[in-house]
């Protein structure tokens, strides 16, 4: 059993922006499966309950905004009984270019309030963690996090969405060390 997180901020004024970047990824997985009108409000988030390669997965979006995801990914794990272990979080970054991701089994929150509340919630560092780079601004961080990719951008980003979903695919039968050798290699 495996739990994918997507970390983003609910409502339609986030849609597409940088934040929600963990959204986006986790619906493209939807989509590719064909379980994306399947989504259910269930323990302060929308989940799916699907099969990858045999294996029950959930695939969850929080829509607690993202300061609080820890308390919706604490109350799935409780709920089904997912073990830490098993829980993959996808998340911008913005200490890595628009195009970059990088596979992490562990470590704090550098600076990722959603990553940060996770952390307390489920009362450690250990989960595995998909880092999405949108790069950063020098001026506001805040504002530039919940800004739109620009339009070359979004064409880069549609790319990596694409191979985060199939290293989660893979996740269902690979160990994580054989993960990040074969997608970190790949992270651009």
């Amino acid at each position: 059993m495996k739990l994918f997180v997507g970390l983003g901020n609910p409502g339609k004024k986030y849609i597409g922006t940088r934040h929600n970047t963990g959204f986006a990824i986790v619906d493209t997985l939807m989509s590719e499966l064909g379980v994306l009108d399947e989504q259910k409000e269930q323990c302060f988030g929308l989940l799916v309950k699907t099969q990858i390669n045999g294996e029950t997965v959930y695939i969850f979006k929080p829509q607690t905004f993202m300061n609080l995801s820890g308390q919706a990914v604490r109350a799935v794990m409780d709920y089904y009984k997912i073990p830490l272990e098993d829980v993959f979080v996808v998340h911008d970054d913005m200490d890595f270019e628009v195009g970059h991701f990088k596979l992490k089994s562990k470590g704090s929150p550098a600076g990722h309030n959603g990553i940060k509340n996770i952390i307390e919630n489920v009362g450690s560092e250990d989960f595995k963690r998909i880092r999405v780079g949108i790069g950063r601004c020098l001026d506001n961080d805040i504002e530039y996090v919940l800004g739109e990719y620009s339009k070359e951008e979004k064409k880069i980003m549609q790319g990596v969405a694409l191979t985060i979903c199939e290293a989660l695919k893979d996740a269902t039968i690979m160990s994580f060390q054989d993960l990040q050798t074969k997608y970190n290699s790949e992270a651009k």
